[in-house]
């Protein structure tokens, strides 16, 4: 289980413009790591869309906001187009980055789908030592942001 104080595990996923996000290019700033079931869902949509009212906090922390699902890049460019998200969602597409921050169904509660991502969130700090881990067993569930804003107001 990945937990606070451990090395953040790396990354590279392609974005909305099919360009690589690599984890550990972004050390030197805070990053808030949101792992997500399904684009175009109810929970999610409220989840995403809500970080992007309060992007203005975010910055304000230096944290670097990143979405990642197994939905792929086409996928999660229409999403974010259509829900007017300002930050990288990030497709992992072949669950490589949701297995390694152990943050997937093996079956999706709702169905026989296999490989989706928990809804998790992760802070990673400057240096890339995970500061918060908190990874859902329930699709319907949201990460704690009051914890997690807390967390980035101590960086």
């Amino acid at each position: 289980m990945i937990s606070v104080g451990d090395i953040a595990p790396n990354f590279s996923l392609l974005n909305t413009n099919k360009e690589l996000v690599d984890l550990n290019s972004l050390k030197g700033q805070n990053v808030l790591i949101l792992f997500f079931p399904l684009a175009f869902t109810g929970v999610c949509t409220e989840e995403l869309c809500s970080i992007r009212d309060n992007i203005s906090f975010y910055n304000d922390t230096d944290a670097t906001v990143l979405g990642v699902s197994v939905d792929s890049c086409f996928t999660l460019e229409q999403f974010k187009t259509q829900q007017n998200i300002n930050f990288d969602l990030l497709s992992d597409f072949n669950k490589e980055a949701s297995r390694a921050y152990e943050a997937i169904f093996d079956v999706f509660p709702f169905g026989e789908m296999k490989g989706v991502s928990k809804r998790s969130a992760f802070v990673v700090d400057k240096e890339g030592i995970i500061k918060y881990a908190e990874v859902l067993e329930s699709p319907g569930d949201l990460p704690n942001f009051e914890a997690i804003n807390k967390v980035l107001l101590g960086l």
